[in-house]
């Protein structure tokens, strides 16, 4: 069994208004992932997701794809400490 770990996402670039948040929510479900994502106020994203790593990195490589609209320019990933949820979501902030 992989081993399950944290890690925040935070993307920039035109990513706000452009389906991000919900292209991300069906790509980590996709992977089996659980967490969160959000629009922040400074136009960013950001997500947290708990996992495989495998799955983790995977996510990783598409936050610089994102959906067509989107022009990612940076993303950061930090290991987080983990929290429990049961499902990946938008969360309203």
């Amino acid at each position: 069994m992989s081993e399950v770990q944290t890690f925040s996402y935070s993307i920039w670039g035109r990513v706000q208004g452009v389906g991000y948040r919900a292209w991300m929510t069906r790509v980590a479900r996709d992977l089996g992932l659980k967490g969160f994502v959000c629009n922040r106020p400074d136009g960013s994203v950001y997500a947290e997701a708990t996992g495989p790593v495998e799955a983790l990195r995977r996510l990783e490589e598409l936050c610089w794809v994102g959906p067509a609209a989107a022009r990612v320019e940076r993303v950061l990933i930090e290991e987080v400490s983990s929290f429990h949820t049961d499902d990946f979501y938008i969360k309203r902030v």
